[in-house]
């Protein structure tokens, strides 16, 4: 073993780390495995953000697990990750703001944090998933289906690398072995028929996977990352190639059609490019995925940076992007984000609530560059229908959209308003997170 091995897997060790005790299928030299395990590592350990519904996630630099936000204190107050008053009044608005600490929380160290629809994640240090929100469909992997006001660790997950949380009841986690899980909402939502984007057969009786359920299809790869669409979901492995399963709202699923797949399914126009893919995200209908030398694909509606429904049921490039490197992308339900290797944030789609971050509320049909951040380097992203939020290389982090879901409320703010918007980015002073040092290699997620 030479020095270089050495020291890699020291470094790996310190991170805690559990490097296999020979090489993985696809790999032939220890070095190039071990960098590859350390830059993921740190990569997957620098997902400080996540935008849901009407709420903020953050994870400061001490490795807390912060919220901020504007929900009722009924069913969607459980997003807040904070303990709810049973006598509180669920008609009764509730904000907080600015970003602030989850209590039961305190004595853990989240590195990454996702938000769906109606329920939150958040990975620790250690590998576990702890989850809060609205349980009713199995989306918090409980047995007992329940709701959650606070995160509660899911006990059979560990060795966790990765996670994601749908908009529709439907949450996903990596293990560091490259196993991919699903659990949540089994059928359609829409069509009760059709598939629900989890990878696997359900009983025409369950509704609902309650527990964390192994995605066997896949044995055959190492996933290293995947994203939720409305009814559908796309997962990239290690050897590049990228799978859908699920529904295919407007050919979500880039197959070229409209018919549902139950198991993963590779995307083969995606393959014949030659282009080896390094990360996925999913809006409510459309998807991208983002290529090793930084070209981006997209399809299904939007596809073509449309926000207005327009089919593509297979992959076409991004032509406004081409020539900029990309080297991360998030989506929300009708809007994309791009992050070029110089730092630059493109964002497109829907501006309805601000979340483009061009300065008006009107939808942005090609990747538009956001002159607010001139001379900011992005680190992160994270979007949603109603907010984006953005941290740069000094951990500073950066908000648009709806004001209340931002932290940037105010004492005065008003939790009726909802019109209230942040056209332009705008910093959100009270908060650091742990941002990412651009990287030359690409985000494996």
């Amino acid at each position: 073993m030479g020095p270089v091995e050495t020291e890699l897997r020291r470094r790996a060790t310190a991170r805690g780390l559990r490097i296999v005790s020979s090489l993985p299928k696809g790999a032939l030299l220890w070095v190039p495995y071990l960098l590859k395990c350390n830059l993921r590592d740190a990569l997957r350990r620098e997902v400080p953000l996540a935008a849901g519904s009407e709420i903020s996630i953050f994870v400061d630099a001490e490795g807390h697990l912060l919220t901020c936000g504007n929900v009722n204190t009924g069913d969607t107050g459980q997003l807040l990750g904070h303990a709810v008053d049973p006598d509180a009044d669920p008609n009764e608005p509730r904000l907080i703001d600015p970003p602030t600490r989850v209590p039961s929380m305190q004595d853990r160290r989240i590195v990454s944090v996702a938000a769906g629809g109606w329920h939150c994640l958040a990975l620790s240090r250690e590998g576990e998933v702890y989850p809060w929100g609205d349980g009713d469909f199995g989306s918090l992997g409980h047995a007992d289906g329940g709701d959650r006001a606070v995160p509660s660790r899911i006990e059979s997950l560990s060795r966790i690398e990765s996670i994601a949380a749908g908009d529709h009841w439907t949450s996903a986690a990596v293990v560091e072995d490259g196993k991919l899980f699903t659990w949540g909402w089994a059928t359609g939502i829409q069509d009760e028929t059709m598939p629900n984007g989890l990878g696997y057969a359900s009983d025409s009786h369950t509704k609902s996977q309650l527990t964390p359920k192994w995605v066997e299809a896949l044995s055959g790869d190492r996933v290293a990352g995947v994203a939720f669409g409305d009814g559908f979901a796309v997962a990239v492995v290690d050897a590049g190639a990228v799978y859908s399963f699920g529904f295919s709202p407007l050919g979500a699923l880039g197959h070229g059609s409209l018919e549902a797949e139950v198991l993963p399914k590779r995307v083969e126009a995606l393959t014949q490019t030659g282009r080896r893919f390094v990360a996925v995200a999913t809006g409510a209908f459309h998807a991208l995925a983002l290529a090793e030398e930084g070209e981006l694909y997209g399809w299904g509606s939007g596809s073509r940076v449309n926000p207005i429904p327009r089919d593509a049921p297979t992959p076409h490039q991004v032509a406004a992007l081409v020539g900029q490197r990309v080297k991360l992308v998030c989506v929300g339900a009708f809007s994309s984000c791009a992050v070029t290797a110089k730092g630059e944030l493109y964002t497109w789609g829907d501006g309805e609530h601000g979340q483009l971050g061009h300065g008006v509320e009107e939808h942005q049909l090609t990747p538009k560059r956001v002159e607010g951040l001139n001379g900011v380097k992005v680190a992160a992203a994270a979007t949603c229908m109603t907010h984006t939020l953005v941290a740069d290389e000094d951990s500073v982090v950066w908000a648009f959209g709806n004001r209340l879901t931002l932290g940037l409320g105010g004492p005065d703010a008003d939790p009726d308003d909802a019109e209230d918007v942040v056209l332009e980015p705008a910093q959100i002073p009270t908060l650091r997170v742990r941002a990412l040092k651009s990287p030359d290699a690409l985000p494996f997620r």
